[in-house]
């Protein structure tokens, strides 16, 4: 669907237009309405699907192309994720595979990491995760209680972990784990589990969500899984809380772009919406009501744009910090709920209706509050910025 956002944003060189245009058509074609809908009802995305993303290039975007990579950057990533979010594919994890877990990888793995697992992200052949929260430690990181123990050349990985995305299909979780219970956050590592090979790993509950329904959110279970010490990523214990820390601003980015095409997505839907239906002998579009609302609807898409568009300009010079990443996800999913919820009242009763695009819209805005961090912490985070 042609929408008035579609003017390419600054950071947008020649090149990354064709791209955005080539993954538009890619996806329409992998991605239509009747397949999204099986997904939603399934609870889960094919794997097939994930095939068919790694045939067009679009695994692994911005790892090297020594490991079989496009060898792109951030800005390719927020070309598919803004994609995905345009055509009501929330929950699909490949931001995560793409933008969280790759750079993961390729940034603080050993050499021979790199080799054995990123090709495998690229080609498909490894769907990925992390795995952070467990039922007792959501944000604050310093409260996990999984263990891992030094047992000659393994370690013994031991705990729970909940709300975990691509978790039902994944075959390579990154996880975090105490290595040092004693050394507070120096004594946290992150791991490599190859699931596929793993003793005592089991997957729990595909949890029921109120939205994001076709993304495979998941327990997980590690019951003395002996996990090879060659799979410490970086090789090196007590640098996971660091790691972590480092790629947060990168998480919280892509989750203001996600939440900003809900609001894009939103407002276009609306705007083709009102054009058509009519009341009391007139358009909807006609009611000053109406305009005034989606004035403001897009109003506020643009100044959330404007500083995303900021932000990813800034995070691919180097220059992104916390606080202003804090910043946009707080800003644009706020943004997003407020105007999610505008559009759906413009619909009337068929806007509580699944079968509409902003039903669906309305129930998968709420997480972006929450997950990587919720708006309480983003406040937080900011009012530390303060008195700088």
């Amino acid at each position: 669907m042609a929408g008035i956002f579609d003017q390419p944003s600054r950071w947008m060189d020649d090149e990354l237009v064709l791209f955005d245009d080539n993954v538009r058509r890619m996806l329409a074609d992998c991605a239509p309405p009747e397949r999204l809908a099986r997904w939603r009802a399934d609870g889960i995305v094919e794997r097939a699907a994930w095939s068919d993303l790694a045939r067009a290039g679009l695994l692994g975007l911005s790892i090297a192309p020594e490991y079989g990579g496009a060898g792109g950057d951030f800005r390719h990533e927020a070309v598919l994720t803004r994609r995905l979010g345009l055509i009501g594919a929330e929950g699909w994890g490949v931001p995560l595979h793409n933008g969280i877990v790759a750079p993961y990888i390729e940034s603080f793995g050993t050499p021979e990491q790199r080799r054995r697992w990123l090709p495998k992200m690229v080609s498909g052949e490894y769907i990925t995760a992390i795995a952070m929260t467990e039922p007792g430690a959501g944000s604050d990181l310093r409260g996990i209680r999984t263990t891992a123990r030094r047992d000659g050349d393994v370690y013994r990985l031991s705990g729970q972990k909940t709300f975990i995305t691509n978790g039902q299909l994944a075959n390579l979780i990154i996880v975090v784990a105490r290595t040092d219970p004693a050394a507070g956050g120096k004594g946290i590592s992150l791991f490599g589990v190859e699931t596929d090979a793993a003793p005592g790993f089991r997957r729990g509950r595909n949890l029921d969500k109120i939205g994001l329904e076709m993304g495979d959110t998941s327990e997980l279970f590690f019951d003395d899984v002996p996990v090879p010490a060659a799979n410490l990523l970086g090789g090196e214990e007590g640098r996971g809380l660091p790691q972590l820390m480092q790629q947060l601003p990168k998480e919280r980015l892509m989750i203001a772009i996600e939440s900003l095409a809900l609001i894009e997505a939103a407002v276009d839907h609306t705007i083709a919406y009102v054009q058509e239906r009519h009341a009391f002998g007139q358009r909807l579009f006609d009611f000053q009501n109406t305009q005034f609302r989606l004035a403001e609807c897009k109003t506020e898409a643009m100044v959330a744009r404007s500083f995303i568009d900021d932000c990813i300009d800034l995070y691919v010079r180097g220059e992104l910090d916390a606080t202003r990443a804090s910043m946009a996800k707080l800003w644009a999913s706020e943004r997003a709920q407020k105007v999610v919820d505008n559009c759906l009242q413009l619909f009337g009763g068929y806007g509580y209706m699944n079968e509409y695009p902003i039903a669906q819209m309305y129930k998968n805005v709420r997480v972006k509050r929450i997950y990587g961090g919720t708006s309480e912490i983003m406040k937080l985070l900011i009012a530390r910025s303060l008195a700088a």
